[in-house]
């Protein structure tokens, strides 16, 4: 058995050469960052998005988050959907107190086609789902799909 000794100085190109560049620059990141910045828990959500015959439906998957924390905008065309929550437990005992921190966001926007109403957009949240709907304008909804027969 061989032993093979390794400057200990967080690059892992040193360490492995033979290793892609892409995922040792990857790891360098990672092992000389900040560990302060490690600990920061933020994410973007799974979203899905449907079309109907007379709306546009948008679910997203954020556990944890409650409907109170949710931002629902719309401006210039542009569905904004972002999250902001906070936490901090406390215990204390005689001998020592224990503070956690927790911080969780996220934004994503959308750009909404013309023929939805943005006035009549819905919300609703339930077992850590948003879901919106958003309806089509009238005209929108005549144009449905239109089979086309091969002669």
């Amino acid at each position: 058995m061989t032993l093979i000794k390794f400057k200990n100085d967080g690059n892992i190109n040193e360490r492995f050469p033979m290793m892609p560049t892409v995922f040792g620059d990857f790891f360098n990141d990672f092992l000389n960052s900040d560990l302060s910045q490690r600990n920061v828990l933020s994410y973007v959500p799974a979203v899905n998005i449907t079309e109907g015959t007379g709306e546009f439906s948008i679910e997203v998957a954020a556990p944890g988050i409650e409907k109170e924390d949710f931002k629902i905008a719309v401006e210039n065309g542009i569905l904004t959907i972002s999250a902001e929550k906070k936490e901090e437990k406390k215990e204390e005992n005689k001998r020592f107190t224990r503070k956690e921190f927790s911080y969780q966001s996220f934004k994503r926007t959308f750009s909404l086609p013309e023929h939805v109403e943005t006035d009549k957009i819905e919300a609703s949240h339930k077992n850590g789902v948003l879901m919106l709907v958003l309806p089509k304008k009238e005209e929108a909804k005549k144009k449905a799909l239109k089979e086309i027969k091969v002669a």
